[in-house]
């Protein structure tokens, strides 16, 4: 009997890596996507890995009638929604397109779930809820959540207050909260990675597009934090490990009788920008052209996960390292490369 899980924006970064996952762990994927943030190309690389080609149905998840469409359709064993605006600068800009996109698309899932009778959920949260960390800069589960310094951040944060809510009067419900640091690299075959939308708002990739040409320079967006360089520390976790916590989650959930947790999902070491820098230009040989520049509204100045309760309660953790991560991120840049010239 297949165990169909519905993985919306399954066609995205971290998306379609999960579905990866759940296939190789024995689940059915059933991809919901729009393709506003994600390249039909992670189609044919899906295909390819897979063997054969996932279910894809393309809607959009704040589509109220669309996706009571698809619950008809499917018996879920549970959801794992990733279906999300996800750029902090472009929130702040932009911060009613988040409101409306997030949160809606969320309420539509929970609502969609209970009238369904579909009990596991796992929610693609981030560590942007805790906001600007006072004193100590390692998370746990049970560190404060601090005001978000963006709109993205906060849709989250009251995505985590939507699923509690819920929660609260469907006690029948089993749903977690995975909340993760700053997902880097690719596939190992290169054949799905991260098709940033326009310039790149994260740091690896910006990285390897300023190495291959597409971008003339990298700006370091501060150099006078209060770190040990100067620069912005953040938790850089494979997109592979990532993937894994989401199936991890998935399995606990289903062991469950109701049950609502809250996981931090990183290495459990903070890494600055610099130091990035200077991993990619050691381990691939690039020299890069970058410069620091003035800082940049909504970012944290430090932040990394305490990893002990993935461990302790899905038996997760990361595996993969930061030279793993840019070199896979290098590699798959340089077939992009290649696909363009083709």
């Amino acid at each position: 009997m297949e165990k169909y899980i519905l993985v919306t924006g399954g066609a995205g970064y971290i998306g379609s890596h999960t579905v990866v996952s759940l296939v190789e762990n024995g689940y059915t994927p059933i991809i919901l996507d729009d393709f506003r943030n994600a390249n039909r190309v992670v189609v044919d690389g899906l295909t390819k890995i897979l063997g054969k080609t996932p279910e894809i149905i393309e809607s959009d998840v704040c589509d109220d009638e669309a996706l009571r469409t698809i619950f008809q359709k499917y018996k879920f064993k549970g959801v794992i929604h990733f279906a999300a605006h996800k750029a902090v600068g472009e929130s702040v800009l932009e911060p009613l397109k988040y409101y409306q996109n997030n949160l809606q698309g969320l309420v539509n899932v929970l609502s969609k779930m209970i009238a369904f009778n579909v009990q596991n959920f796992v929610f693609s949260s981030s560590c942007t809820v805790y906001g600007e960390p006072k004193g100590i800069k390692e998370m746990t589960e049970e560190s404060p959540k601090n005001l978000p310094n963006s709109p993205y951040g906060w849709t989250k944060w009251i995505g985590e207050q939507i699923i509690e809510d819920t929660f609260r009067s469907n006690p029948q419900l089993k749903m977690m909260n995975l909340r993760y640091f700053n997902p880097v690299g690719a596939h190992k075959s290169l054949l799905i990675g991260e098709f940033p939308l326009g310039k790149p708002n994260n740091l690896l990739p910006y990285i390897t597009q300023t190495a291959i040409g597409k971008l003339e320079k990298l700006t370091v967006f501060g150099n006078d934090y209060p770190t040990t360089d100067g620069t912005c520390i953040r938790d850089y976790i494979h997109v592979v490990d990532l993937a894994a916590a989401h199936v991890k989650a998935i399995s606990f959930l289903e062991s469950q009788t109701g049950c609502l947790e809250t996981i931090n999902v990183g290495t459990g070491k903070g890494s600055s920008v610099l130091e990035i820098i200077q991993a990619f230009e050691k381990e691939t040989g690039q020299k890069l052209n970058w410069a620091f520049g003035t800082r940049r509204e909504g970012d944290v100045t430090e932040i990394f996960a305490n990893a002990t309760k993935a461990k302790n309660v899905l038996g997760w953790q990361a595996n993969l390292t930061i030279k793993d991560a840019v070199i896979d991120a290098w590699n798959w840049e340089k077939k992009l490369a290649e696909q363009n010239e083709k």
